[in-house]
């Protein structure tokens, strides 16, 4: 760590098979993706970030491969890889390897989802214990995030897929999805009804204005999918009382951006040997207290990525939680 770039450095590894907004593109084409990642990881928290673009989609050579380059980097930000091979690849990295490994597809957005629907909540009064939260997509991004909301205090969450609810009386699930299954089934309509929250990370134009006119009062609508979201803001103006998008155009964009530099620049610094539930909350924590109660409004529940103060928070926060949990070497 001190003599050589292992310091300071960080392997992006994508098979490119799940590249945001486009699908199975395959390696050549995830090359400028993955370049634009580690300019993000440059810009905002100085990290040298490599990428590497593997021409395979097969689980185990990936995961051989990412093992046999670990000693060159600090860390391993592992991207656009498609569910629910992702889930195994990360999980199998994380007990071989000793730095650090981040999904960023999963646990940046439940980090950043976590975080602005913290400060969503305080506005519309509720707590994260009682809202009715539905999740519209059930691939790395939805479990991750439903995952964290649980860690978080979240006690009602609906998942959906294409195919509705995911309940146990599906036979077509994985593992992951059956994590959440719950007795009864239905539409992505019958789930909605009622409903505090709804988190989409799906597919454009799945959510209707009916959908969200049939949520309990003062709904909160994350229309996270990129870069055309499950329904138009200006569809739900009127009816929702916060809405958020993963876009850049409107207001309260939900962008990884504000937790993967800082996460990593945390980890990096103390030498953390894994990356820990811990430390997300930790991060989702840290970017949603940098809105102050001032500024705090429908229109501003989360910092803008170009906020100067995120990645330092950000990675004091992973550090603090590295040290509590034992994990930091330095």
């Amino acid at each position: 760590y001190n003599l050589t770039i292992k310091q300071n450095t960080v392997a992006i590894v994508t098979d490119g098979s799940a590249v945001l907004g486009l699908g199975n593109l395959g390696p050549e084409a995830a090359l400028p993706v993955m370049e634009g990642k580690a300019m993000l990881f440059k810009e905002f928290a100085g990290i040298d970030a490599f990428p590497i673009c593997l021409n395979t989609q097969d689980t185990e050579e990936i995961i051989r491969t990412v093992q046999n380059i670990a000693p060159v980097f600090g860390g391993v930000n592992l991207e656009d890889i498609s569910a629910p091979r992702c889930f195994e690849i990360e999980a199998r990295l994380r007990e071989t390897l000793d730095i650090p490994i981040f999904h960023d597809d999963q646990h940046g957005t439940a980090i950043v989802s976590l975080a602005a629907l913290i400060n969503a909540l305080k506005i519309v009064k509720k707590s994260l214990a009682k809202v009715c939260i539905v999740i519209n997509g059930a691939g790395a991004a939805g479990v991750a995030i439903a995952r964290l909301l649980r860690q978080a205090g979240a006690e009602n969450i609906i998942m959906c897929d294409s195919k509705g609810i995911l309940s146990k009386d599906r036979t077509d699930m994985n593992p992951e999805k059956l994590e959440f299954a719950v007795a009864k089934g239905g539409t992505l309509a019958d789930a909605i009804a009622g409903a505090d929250v709804f988190l989409g990370v799906s597919a454009p134009g799945v959510l209707t204005r009916s959908m969200v006119q049939s949520m309990a009062e003062n709904p909160i609508v994350f229309a996270m999918a990129n870069p055309i979201p499950e329904i138009q803001p200006e569809l739900i103006m009127e009816d929702a009382a916060i809405i958020a998008t993963g876009r850049s155009d409107y207001p309260n964009q939900i962008n990884n951006v504000l937790a993967f530099p800082g996460i990593f620049r945390g980890a990096l610094d103390c030498k953390a040997s894994t990356i820990t539930t811990s430390m997300y909350l930790g991060a989702a924590y840290a970017i949603a207290s940098l809105v102050s109660p001032e500024q705090l409004d429908k229109e501003h529940i989360i910092p803008s990525v170009f906020d100067e103060r995120v990645a330092i928070a950000v990675a004091d926060a992973v550090q603090l939680a590295a040290r509590a949990e034992g994990i930091a070497r330095d």
